[in-house]
């Protein structure tokens, strides 16, 4: 979800057999994505000597962008990084942002200086002024949360070469919000739980998540609504635990445990009832291949379910790529890029969106 085509009714249909593999960082197949988007890694720091990004003036805000552009960033950065005044672009371009989850909803919103970096393939962005000084964050497809965090943390170790982060012996990092203060870090996996749904399951995954003192949450995270059955589950306090500790607890522990869950709700579908789930999956593509009108809910529920039967190969001609590639696609900005007119246009947008579902789907 990281990109976007320009032209995504184009009127040549795509060829399933032609379209790349989602690859993950060691140039293999990403792993487990019948049940996960994405994983992300985001590490949270300050500067010393400015107040935090709530408390400090204009002025100090602007001092802190200058000092971090002036700051070579390494990994993903090197071959190549965009900065973004997002204090000058429009709400359009914002969103676009938004939507490819480089930045986060209050940084949308913000009116203050503030600006990111992004790398040239945008799996990485560096935040100034969000919440905190900085939010970097790193996305991969599938799980991979262990190769992400060793890229972040040699991100983070040449960072603190040329800034001085705020710390405490005995508090660790200091953060504007309590909970993310001694590592600063969040480790998340955007999880597509729709089986769970389907069974009345879903409060497996609020209990295990109470459990385990996880954090829930939407589409694009913090402060968004669930669509389409994709939940952000994210660990909600880092003192007294190390980066290695969390990172290697959800590899191998909470993440499968959803995946688990979910899979074990899939196969339940498929032996009691088999066409009741396919009609569920081809109702859903035959909605998105034939409306005129789609809202972007509607349209995000519709495509969460044809994702599950392309999982569960009940559909074999449509592969995860196109589906992942139009969960962005659908979304405001998007479609108002590739069609050429203004964000919020009413109906307009609605047959926008069914018009390049049904080009990209036919």
């Amino acid at each position: 979800m990281n990109g976007a085509s320009d032209h995504p009714h184009d009127d040549a249909p795509e060829d399933p057999a032609r379209m790349p593999a989602i690859l993950g960082l060691d140039g293999g197949e990403a792993p487990c994505l019948d049940c996960v988007l994405s994983s992300r890694i985001r590490l949270a720091r300050n500067l010393v000597g400015f107040a935090f990004v709530n408390r400090a003036s204009p002025q100090q805000l602007s001092d802190v962008v200058h000092r971090v552009q002036s700051t070579k960033l390494s990994g993903p950065f090197e071959s190549g990084v965009r900065w973004v005044n997002v204090q000058a672009t429009t709400a359009a371009d914002r969103l676009l942002l938004f939507e490819r989850n480089l930045i986060s909803k209050p940084f949308v919103e913000a009116l203050h200086p503030r600006c990111v970096a992004m790398s040239t393939d945008e799996t990485s962005s560096v935040m100034v002024n969000e919440e905190d000084h900085l939010r970097m964050q790193m996305l991969a497809p599938g799980l991979q949360l262990q190769p992400l965090a060793e890229r972040m943390f040699a991100l983070d170790t040449s960072l603190e070469r040329g800034l001085e982060f705020a710390f405490h012996p005995r508090f660790g990092y200091l953060t504007a919000c309590p909970t993310n203060v001694g590592t600063g870090i969040r480790v998340s996996a955007m999880l597509h739980l729709p089986a769970l749904h389907m069974l009345e399951e879903l409060e497996k995954v609020q209990r295990s998540a109470k459990e385990l003192n996880l954090a829930v949450r939407g589409f694009h995270g913090e402060g968004t609504d669930a669509l389409g059955d994709f939940f952000q589950v994210s660990n909600q306090t880092t003192l007294g635990r190390s980066e290695h500790d969390l990172v290697e607890e959800f590899t191998e522990q909470i993440v499968p445990r959803f995946i688990e869950y979910e899979r074990a709700s899939r196969r339940a579908l498929v032996e009691r009832d088999v066409a009741s789930l396919d009609d569920r999956v081809y109702r859903a593509l035959g909605i998105l291949r034939s409306s005129r009108l789609l809202a972007l809910d509607e349209s995000i529920k519709f495509l969460s379910r044809v994702r599950l039967g392309v999982a569960l190969g009940r559909i074999r001609d449509i592969p995860l790529t196109l589906i992942d590639r139009l969960l962005t696609e659908v979304q405001p900005a998007h479609l108002s890029r590739a069609t050429g007119c203004e964000l919020g246009n009413g109906r307009d947008d609605r047959v926008q969106r069914a018009e390049a579902v049904r080009g990209a789907l036919r």
